[in-house]
């Protein structure tokens, strides 16, 4: 398994011209090594390039993408790097959802694709990171 990000998500869906050609070439090559996984937070946020959940749905299994649950331990790990985030001054109140995803990742044991490595490596310090 491998969970791709929303923003490697998004690059794809909306032809994004400086990341869609790389979001691309990754997801097909990990596609040959890894089944590509999203969770509901993912899931959720790539919604919103959508007006139906059928056309949602097709272009999910259109791209193979299986959709995963977060454990529990995940959730727990995601509050308590969000924590520490906060402690360390940031001040995005946003960026919950990314925590539940490289928490996802951590506790699964799976790499993560995603163009946003900074943020997950901080905090996620043993989650192989597939990144620019």
């Amino acid at each position: 398994m491998l969970l791709v990000d929303t923003k490697v998500l998004v690059d794809v869906l909306q032809d994004d011209p400086q990341w869609a050609n790389w979001s691309i070439g990754q997801m097909r090559a990990q596609a040959s090594i890894h089944q590509l996984t999203i969770n509901p937070v993912i899931y959720a946020e790539i919604s919103l390039s959508f007006s139906t959940l059928e056309a949602l749905d097709g272009i999910v299994a259109t791209l193979a993408l299986e959709l995963r649950g977060i454990p529990r331990p995940a959730l727990f790990l995601a509050g308590k790097a969000y924590v520490q985030y906060r402690k360390r001054g940031g001040s995005r109140l946003q960026v919950l959802p990314e925590f539940f995803i490289g928490a996802h990742a951590a506790v699964e044991g799976w790499p993560l694709l995603t163009r946003d490595a900074t943020r997950f490596r901080t905090y996620f310090p043993t989650l192989q990171v597939v990144a620019p």
